[in-house]
């Protein structure tokens, strides 16, 4: 079927739901209304009020409540919907779900997935536009996931839910509903920790992924060069091996993020690139990325993101030394 990434995200945990008693949807407006960008919709009447619940205006009761049912047997998928409203709850985060294993030497853990649309892109107000997975990749024991296309995300979430450890499944909104791709009805599986190359090339590696990946396609597309690109779509754990062995081949390397450029996800990459390929590289690893600032309002939205013409530089910069 032809599917967007939001359709994506409801036909999984449809299937999932269906197929497992114990997955349990719960959060902000996810029942009656399905969702504030429908992802949910329809559940409620498929699988009743036991299963698909709206919950309080709280995301420190939800997630805890995710990490509780799941140190008990269940499979909760807790939506917060949007990522600037879950650093109230990322002490759930980091003190129990994600820890749990490591307190108990392996007698409990917290099968659970925490769903949220992140990112820029659609005229947001504060705390409705952040992209801030260096900050949860951080944490030892969550999984952090971020697709780009719809294919990948159905896979990827019905991966994330059936994983013995919390999952983070960062939902790039900006790109929810812009272009369909090819969705298998059945079911299967895009293992976590596994990039993706999703354009071969010889002359230069781009890493990107979620939304970012549209404008980095775009802008190798342009290059005056043969540009490999990585979708990397688990944050943590990394697939460096995939990205190391492109820059040994390409010698050369641009990572575009959304986030902000200082301590984002961008550095832990050219320093894997570093540790591992320093002596194929031909030429600095470039950057491309969000600001240091909150992402701005409205008029200047547009200039925070790394648009195709600033990827397109850093390409150019690269490929001149």
């Amino acid at each position: 079927m032809q599917a967007t990434i939001v359709e994506a995200v409801k036909d999984a945990l449809h299937t999932e739901m269906a197929a497992d008693d114990d997955v349990v949807v719960f959060g902000e407006d996810v029942a009656e209304s399905g969702g504030v960008f429908r992802a949910t919709d329809g559940l409620l009447e498929e699988f009743g009020e036991d299963r698909v619940v709206d919950t309080p205006l709280s995301e420190i009761a939800i997630v805890g409540a995710a990490t509780g049912l799941a140190m008990y047997g269940y499979r909760p998928v807790a939506e917060i919907q949007f990522s600037g409203f879950l650093p109230p709850a990322f002490d759930q985060l980091v003190t129990n779900a994600s820890r749990i294993r490591w307190r108990t030497r392996g007698a409990l853990s917290a099968p659970m997935v925490v769903r949220m649309p992140y990112g820029a892109g659609v005229r947001a107000l504060e705390h409705h536009s952040e992209s801030m997975e260096g900050a949860y990749a951080h944490i030892p024991g969550l999984k952090v996931v971020a697709p780009s296309t719809p294919h990948d995300t159905k896979g990827l979430l019905l991966a994330s839910i059936r994983d013995p450890d919390p999952v983070l499944f960062m939902e790039p909104k900006r790109i929810y509903r812009s272009f369909r791709d090819d969705v298998p009805e059945e079911d299967y599986e895009v293992p976590l920790g596994e990039a993706a190359v999703r354009r071969e090339g010889s002359d230069l590696t781009v890493v990107s992924w979620g939304s970012m990946m549209p404008p980095t396609l775009d802008a190798a597309d342009e290059a005056d060069a043969d540009v490999e690109v990585i979708d990397l779509r688990t944050i943590s754990p990394m697939d460096t091996e995939t990205v190391v062995e492109s820059v040994k081949k390409t010698g050369r390397a641009v990572v575009v993020h959304e986030g902000p450029r200082s301590h984002g996800v961008g550095g832990d990459i050219v320093a894997h690139i570093n540790d591992e390929a320093l002596m194929y590289l031909e030429a600095p690893v470039e950057r491309v990325t969000g600001f240091d600032t909150p992402v701005p309002l409205l008029s200047m939205e547009d200039y925070y993101f790394p648009h195709p013409p600033r990827i397109l530089d850093a390409i150019e910069d690269a490929l001149s030394v």
